[in-house]
């Protein structure tokens, strides 16, 4: 257990938006939503550097659907 001062007003927002039962699944779903947005910057970084010489796209994709 884990005691933390929160801004209600921004907890009633967010229980009132999407209407949770409780603070607590506020809480959880708020810094579940945190992490997957952090992870999606993370891998939008990764977009153009990564370099494919000579990839043969046709030939991977007849490979993945024979098995």
């Amino acid at each position: 257990m884990t005691t933390l001062t929160i801004n209600d007003d921004l907890l009633a927002q967010a229980v009132d938006l999407d209407g949770f039962t409780d603070n607590k699944e506020a809480v959880h779903t708020a810094l579940s939503e945190f992490i997957q947005c952090y992870k999606t910057k993370e891998l939008i970084k990764l977009f153009g550097t990564i370099d494919y010489d000579d990839y043969d796209y046709k030939a991977e994709r007849f490979a993945t659907s024979v098995k």
